[in-house]
């Protein structure tokens, strides 16, 4: 197949190239940034430089490549620490996630693409109501923190135009967890790992705030699962097969880098110290269940539990 590959550089992106090459297929892979042109097509890519904000040049992209599957890796996460202000350091990966997922929709349909698969995140996006961990079918926050709205409305506004894509365009959304591993914030030299080194990331409260986590190669696999037109659509939580306590996890990760333990400090001090959507998704949020990729995508993560991802790939 020829698939059409947004966002080929970034942390999925990268890992995802080559398993597409070596099972046979054709990318298209599209950058903002020229420089990396030639790292896409020493990899087997066929490149192309074009801004998703753009309309026009995405349209002429897309149509230009006529590829049977647009898989749409899109983010602007780079040296996101500042988690106080929430929507602000996630305005241009929200953009991608809206303007950018409809730009490559009617791209779609301009050049007859019958199949998008299009990344999404789980777990602190879900209702903080009812059991610790949710399926696909389960509600998302209807009273998020305020520092997380416009982010939310992002994540349910993408999900919605791909799900919503059909009959012309079979959509499938991949809700990752928290992604870890090279060139990802929790990778060895990753902003958030740098925090744990710092001991700058706490334990708040009694740190029964639920996480899923997803190796990159795990998420990478999620795509290849449901790369064929004509499969399964919907959404799908590409996630590992243990809910983490931040209690259990924040440790776990500064053992797995030999960092010291760190501060653990009350839910109050917390919310002033890190912001109420850090407080929050510390104490309260939930996780995600994989029950549905592995039965319907016969999906299975590389990583089991993010205890023995954490020591592999950090």
């Amino acid at each position: 197949m020829r698939v059409f590959l947004a966002g080929a550089t970034g942390a999925v992106g990268q890992r995802l190239v080559p398993r597409l090459i070596d099972e046979g297929h054709e990318v298209v892979a599209m950058t903002r940034t020229a420089a990396k042109a030639d790292g896409l097509r020493a990899a087997g890519a066929l490149p192309v430089v074009a801004d998703a904000l753009d309309r026009e040049a995405v349209l002429g992209a897309v149509v230009g490549a006529q590829p049977d599957v647009i898989v749409h890796q899109m983010t602007a996460l780079t040296g996101v620490t500042d988690m106080r202000h929430f929507d602000r350091v996630f305005a241009t990966t929200n953009r991608l996630r809206t303007e950018g997922t409809a730009h490559l929709l009617e791209a779609a349909r301009a050049a007859g693409t019958r199949r998008m698969i299009a990344q999404s995140f789980t777990g602190w996006p879900f209702a903080r109501t009812g059991g610790p961990v949710k399926d696909e079918d389960a509600p998302l926050d209807p009273e998020p923190p305020r520092a997380q709205r416009e982010t939310l409305a992002a994540i349910r506004e993408l999900e919605a135009m791909v799900t919503g894509a059909g009959p012309d365009v079979e959509g499938v959304v991949l809700r990752y967890g928290g992604l870890y591993g090279p060139r990802t914030s929790l990778a060895a030299d990753g902003e958030m790992t740098a925090l744990v080194r710092r001991r700058r990331l706490l334990v708040v409260g009694d740190g029964d705030g639920l996480w899923s986590f997803t190796h990159i190669d795990d998420a990478a696999g999620g795509v290849l699962a449901t790369l064929a037109p004509g499969g399964p659509t919907g959404v799908f939580a590409i996630v590992d097969d243990e809910p983490a306590r931040t209690a259990e996890w924040i440790p776990g990760l500064a053992s797995a880098i030999g960092a010291p333990a760190p501060r653990r400090v009350p839910a109050w001090v917390g919310r002033l110290a890190a912001g109420e959507a850090v407080a929050t998704m510390m104490t309260t949020s939930r996780a995600a269940s994989n029950a549905k990729a592995r039965r319907e995508l016969g999906w299975t993560p590389r990583y089991a539990t993010w205890r023995e991802g954490f020591r592999h790939a950090l």
